[in-house]
């Protein structure tokens, strides 16, 4: 064979290959990479990690919900919950904590930030009500009989209804959030953040006279357990249709869901 035969002509061009040609990929389709990987990675964490949400809300339940029946003074209960300051600690303070580092792990920035923010409520509450941590006994008086004295004082009175009011202002934050996720957290943020604010009218009007404000008092700590009541079962509706869902269980509770006008994170950033 000659040498003209073996080598190609001049200016002529070898025709490549399909192992070696370029594979071509749109603007759109290239900028849509990060997003199906991104998406891709939270399914198979949440398939190794399971539902975390699930964790967080039992815990937020079992402990909000006996609080609403205690504010509500059902079957003579009283206190705010101080029977049950060992399930605030340890169910709803551990268990909230640790679906809130779940989620974060999971990338669920905004269940995250609310697990974590009610999770210390719950912690927080608890080291209030627990003698040891002289919340209300240092309002006592120097010739106070019993370090409970100080839970009637118009300073601790007062200084806990500021936590309160900031409490029921980060709630009602999240209430704005979840106007585009779902009408059943809809529910669930507003009755809670008006839980606070009745709590925050409650404490102050019984700082500012105990005695000529105990009825309207009262009535403002009932008025919050029935609205933290309305709060507790969008909870347990909630915690009930995720784990029928997770179970695949044949009924399906909805949510109501916003599917319409709100575009992902992912989309946004594209």
């Amino acid at each position: 064979m000659s040498s003209s035969e073996q080598a190609p002509q001049h200016g002529q061009t070898l025709a490549p290959s399909s192992a070696t040609q370029p594979a071509h990929i749109s603007p759109e389709m290239y900028a849509s990479l990060p997003i199906v990987f991104h998406k891709m990675m939270k399914m198979e964490m949440r398939n190794n990690f399971g539902c975390a949400t699930l964790i967080a809300l039992a815990g937020f339940l079992l402990s909000l919900s006996p609080l609403a029946c205690s504010l509500m003074g059902w079957r003579q209960t009283s206190g705010l919950g101080a029977a049950t300051i060992g399930t605030f600690f340890f169910q709803g303070g551990v268990m909230m904590i640790i679906g809130c580092v779940l989620e974060w792990v999971l990338g669920n920035s905004f269940f995250a930030v609310v697990f974590a923010t009610y999770g210390g409520f719950w912690l927080s509450y608890a080291a209030t009500l627990n003698p040891s941590f002289a919340a209300f006994s240092s309002y006592a008086g120097p010739n106070a009989q019993s370090p409970a004295e100080g839970l009637s004082s118009p300073g601790f009175l007062s200084s806990l209804a500021f936590w309160l009011l900031f409490m029921g202002l980060i709630t009602f934050i999240f209430f704005v959030c979840s106007m585009g996720m779902s009408f059943v957290f809809m529910i669930l943020f507003l009755s809670l953040c008006i839980t606070f604010l009745l709590l925050t009218g409650a404490l102050f009007a019984l700082a500012n006279d105990p005695v000529g404000n105990a009825r309207v008092g009262g009535r403002c700590i009932v008025g919050a357990g029935s609205s933290l009541f309305v709060t507790s079962m969008s909870g347990w509706y909630v915690f009930t249709s995720i784990l029928f869902s997770v179970l695949g269980f044949p009924v399906k509770l909805p949510l109501l869901e916003f599917r319409c006008g709100r575009r992902s994170k992912e989309e946004s950033e594209v």
